[in-house]
């Protein structure tokens, strides 16, 4: 999808001015007759979420008024998210301009208001076209929407057209658009492979489980992985889920989805890392040869695993991936997932699970999520949990023995695969918005890019 910005003169663009509750009555005092009685006929009162179109002598709306909460500079980023896809057709400009910081936030949440799903149907509305702000970083904001797209193009396609074979598609459309190299390790040379975990949690499905292996950037940068969850989709296995707990698993490959996304912006960027992008790409099925409850299997880490739960396959597949990554020792790894309810029941949808065994990396993520707009919520790796995940006939369990913290022990389940010395952050995620918010349609949505980027560009600096 083009970006909906445009270099034309402002002459023939509408402005939008933002405005707080708080200014609104020294805009309307400088304001001609015409358009304050207008104005305040309207009702308008710069409440979040409200615009006003003034009109001119011919009816014709001359000048847009938005209302700018006074809630934080970075909330920036929203106050004109909402009007792409509700103002008039044509194109705008802010006046007056923004500075940089601010240009930057409100023409990404311009990018982001205007996104659509059209794979099945075509858009109802085309987003209205802005001007570039003058202080805009068009780069950051073209990296940042570009990424945002592909998660929530991918997240929204059923499960029908995005298996194991098409999410390996769009990673090699990734790869070949921006010069990655790819290798894709496909069903029983898995096994061959030493990825067990991976096989099993597929193997029961009738398109063949993936590993997606994605590599870019010079030797001799430090190395960043970025791991992501790729269950196309999940019926629970032989614990199948209930209908309400079906319905939404086309989504359950969303943290596959972020990998690609992060990647597309690190890559755009030339960040000076040597990154390695890594998707265990899965249906959880089932059939005659769907792995049980209570099989024990070794793990690529030599780890033995036994099944408490076949619905718990997520920290399966990450498993045999964050192995893999280990054995290059790399300076960073990341892991996306929509890994668990457990996330969802303490924090909801709009709030992913931090997870980090770095004080200075969880300080700087959620640093840049304040700064981003981006947010999300640090729960600890609490150690004491970690013995309800012991298994009476295997190194450990994939589920914990009683209801509770289960984000947590799925967390500690995690670490048990992470080498030590390596820096790791984990991101339990949901990659979807429950209800519908200004740039943030109901559907798929795209998680903790914009800070992680920027965590990762501080820490590894050109």
């Amino acid at each position: 999808m083009p970006l909906p910005f445009r270099a034309r003169p402002l002459a023939s663009t509408r402005p939008i001015t933002l405005l707080t509750k708080t200014e609104l009555p020294k805009w309307l005092k400088a304001a001609p007759a015409a358009a304050r009685n207008w104005v305040e006929g309207s009702g308008f009162a710069a409440k979040p979420g409200e615009f006003c179109l003034v009109p001119g002598r011919d009816g014709r709306p001359t000048r847009i008024l938005a209302a700018l909460a006074s809630n934080g500079a970075a909330e920036d980023l929203w106050h004109a998210a909402g009007l792409p896809l509700r103002l008039p057709k044509g194109s705008y400009h802010f006046d007056p301009e923004p500075d940089t910081a601010a240009a930057t936030r409100l023409a990404i949440g311009w990018a982001l208001g205007s996104y659509s799903f059209t794979r099945y149907r075509k858009a109802t509305q085309a987003p209205a076209e802005l001007v570039w702000p003058r202080h805009a970083d068009r780069a950051a904001v073209e990296h940042a929407a570009r990424a945002s797209d592909l998660v929530r193009d991918l997240v929204n396609t059923p499960a029908e057209d995005m298996g194991p074979a098409e999410l390996a598609r769009a990673a090699k459309d990734l790869a070949e658009e921006l010069g990655l190299d790819i290798d894709i390790t496909k069903g029983d040379a898995l096994l061959k492979r030493n990825f067990p975990l991976i096989h099993a949690v597929g193997r029961a499905a009738a398109r063949a489980p993936r590993l997606i292996d994605l590599r870019w950037g010079e030797q001799h940068h430090p190395r960043v992985t970025i791991i992501g969850k790729g269950v196309c989709f999940d019926t629970g296995g032989l614990d199948l889920k209930p209908e309400s707990g079906m319905k939404l698993m086309k989504k359950d490959m969303g943290g596959g989805a972020h990998a690609l996304g992060l990647a597309r912006m690190i890559v755009e960027a030339k960040l000076p890392v040597r990154l390695r992008v890594l998707v265990p790409a899965v249906e959880n099925s089932v059939s005659g040869n769907a792995f049980r409850p209570l099989d024990i299997i070794r793990s690529r880490r030599g780890i033995t695993v036994e099944i408490g739960n076949t619905d718990a396959e997520g920290r399966l597949i990450l498993a045999d991936a964050l192995t893999l990554a280990c054995e290059e020792k790399p300076a960073l790894i990341i892991d996306f997932a929509t890994l668990t309810g457990a996330a969802r029941v303490a924090l909801g949808p709009e709030l992913p699970a931090l997870f980090c065994n770095e004080e200075s990396l969880a300080d700087a993520l959620l640093r840049h999520a304040a700064g981003e707009a981006d947010p999300f919520w640090r729960l600890p790796l609490w150690r004491p949990y970690r013995q309800r995940l012991d298994s009476k006939t295997a190194d450990i369990n994939n589920i914990s023995d009683g209801p509770f913290a289960g984000s947590i022990t799925a967390a500690l389940f995690l670490q048990e695969f992470v080498g030590p010395g390596v820096a790791w952050a984990h991101f339990d995620l949901y990659a979807w918005n429950a209800w519908a918010r200004p740039g943030r349609p109901e559907g798929a949505e795209a998680q903790t890019l914009r800070a992680v980027f920027r965590t990762i560009a501080e820490r590894f600096p050109a």
